[in-house]
């Protein structure tokens, strides 16, 4: 159980992050839904059961960040728990990619994690105790065609956190990383507007009931990892032993996009 466990979850206005709101809510937690859209974590906030809180909080920001976890810590006392969910991907070759758009994505992505990280960890620090969880991806260990920009800021995620995780062992403060493949949420309609790569992978998408359930089964438990689907950390492990192989072999089923 989660009971009054403080848990700050950013991008909570939709998808995942909603979701997982409303489970940590049903466990006993005291979730903190933060993003950018108002009128979006509003709605979000309707399905949450329980306690919770709101905050509007830009993760391209350090000066929204630090802002905002100070106040979270100012009025509950504490943060047990810190969800870094928000980010965003764009479906287009690495060739034809802006750079504004690769420097978009790795900010928010990646330095994202990175600012909400620090700003948590001292209040952990000195609690003895805490945990950053944070929402990676398949794409992270495994990049296909069309997701340079995506895929590299997923990578860069894990490194962090993988980094981090030997960084904290020993303090109390637990590092997990949850590493979804496609999902079926809001995130497509910036990734994938014209639904090419939706339509292509629609019978392999995730539920996003079953991703929330694995984001709060990861705060129970403190594990270090989880892959979803399971079968699929598999078979990317089995790529990691042979990838030009696998990548002859399989080359038409990872250009979908």
């Amino acid at each position: 159980m989660l009971t009054e466990k403080v848990v700050l979850i950013t991008g909570a206005s939709s998808g995942i992050g909603a979701l997982a709101a409303r489970k940590v809510s049903e466990r006993g937690g005291v979730p903190i839904l933060a993003a950018r859209s108002e009128d979006k974590l509003r709605a979000a906030a309707k399905a949450v059961p329980g306690k919770h809180g709101l905050r509007l909080l830009d993760v391209g920001s350090a000066e929204s960040v630090e802002q905002i976890v100070n106040g979270i810590v100012d009025e509950y006392g504490r943060i047990d728990i810190l969800v870094n969910n928000a980010g965003y991907g764009l479906f287009e070759t690495a060739e034809e990619m802006a750079l504004s758009d690769y420097e978009g994505i790795m900010n928010v992505n990646y330095m994202g994690v990175v600012r909400c990280t620090k700003a948590v960890l001292p209040y952990m620090r000195r609690a003895g105790s805490g945990q950053i969880l944070t929402v990676a991806s398949m794409a992270g260990k495994f990049a296909t065609a069309k997701s340079a920009g995506y895929a590299a800021s997923k990578h860069a995620v894990l490194g962090f956190m993988n980094s981090l995780r030997q960084e904290l062992r020993g303090s109390g403060i637990a590092v997990s990383s949850v590493n979804p493949g496609p999902i079926d949420t809001p995130f497509f309609e910036t990734a994938d507007p014209d639904g090419t790569y939706v339509k292509s992978v629609g019978r392999f998408l995730l539920p996003p009931e079953k991703v929330a359930n694995e984001m709060v089964r990861s705060m129970e438990t403190r594990r270090d990892e989880i892959d979803l689907p399971r079968y699929l950390g598999l078979a990317i492990r089995l790529y990691g032993l042979m990838p030009r192989t696998a990548d002859r072999l399989a080359g038409r089923f990872l250009n979908l996009k």
